[in-house]
């Protein structure tokens, strides 16, 4: 699809362009997103089964014990849509960019076959592989980091940034909300390089995305804590983060 179909097709992804090239961020509605991906309510119902699925994170700086996830990349071609699953390997992040779980190689658990076999993760892919190349002037190949994360509140404050203020070194980064459950806190910030704030907002409806052009902004997302402290109590949200490939 080219950059002019892609601006054409949807008014949020004219919407979306727009705001990423002038401010750096933008938040798509739920209603907006599942009307460009044509999901209904009952797909994002189903698709947020797999956060039961997630495994303890066991490469956290702080000894946290809080936080939930699995990890995969993909490589994507725009233009033809095609979207394939890269052989599975660790997770690196440069300590320059994440001071607390950066500078090694995490071993993180794969994400299972029947979420990659999941039709609203490859609709949901491609189609903010669109907006971000329509971003880049056409870009047309990218690498695409996936994180289903959970965050826990309990007997430990859920850390959903537990880095603080901070970039990824990624191209773009999109997070999704899939799921609140019995949580308050959790708002998230993108800030432009001087520290300005550029946008605040709580991600509070499953389909919410907040998109981030990470060359150009930092974020952080403030912590969760249990409303009924009975009851358990978590944060689901899905990041991927798009990288231009130079391969």
């Amino acid at each position: 699809m080219s950059v002019i179909a892609v601006l054409s097709a949807a008014p949020a992804v004219a919407a979306a362009v727009r705001a990423l090239t002038n401010e750096g961020c933008h938040v798509v509605p739920a209603q907006q997103l599942s009307q460009l991906i044509g999901v209904e309510g009952c797909r994002w119902a189903r698709f947020a089964r797999h956060w039961e699925e997630l495994t303890l994170d066991r490469f956290m700086g702080d000894g946290g014990t809080y936080r939930f996830r699995r990890y995969g990349e993909y490589r994507l071609v725009v233009q033809s849509g095609e979207l394939v699953l890269s052989p599975h390997g660790p997770f690196v992040q440069q300590r320059e960019v994440n001071p607390l779980n950066g500078g090694v190689e995490r071993h993180l658990d794969p994400l299972t076959t029947d979420f990659t076999g999941e039709p609203l993760l490859r609709d949901l892919l491609v189609s903010l592989g669109r907006i971000f190349a329509a971003t880049t002037d056409g870009t047309d190949r990218w690498r695409v980091k996936v994180h289903p994360f959970r965050i826990s509140a309990g007997h430990e404050v859920g850390l959903p940034t537990p880095e603080g203020r901070h970039r990824d070194g990624v191209t773009f980064i999109a997070s999704l909300l899939i799921d609140r459950h019995n949580i308050g806190g959790g708002e998230s910030t993108v800030y432009d390089h001087d520290g300005r704030t550029l946008l605040t907002t709580s991600l509070t409806e499953p389909g919410d995305l907040l998109l981030g052009d990470d060359r150009r902004t930092l974020h952080s997302v403030t912590p969760v804590h249990r409303r009924d402290a009975t009851a358990a109590a978590h944060r689901d949200v899905l990041v991927m983060a798009y990288t231009v490939c130079d391969e």
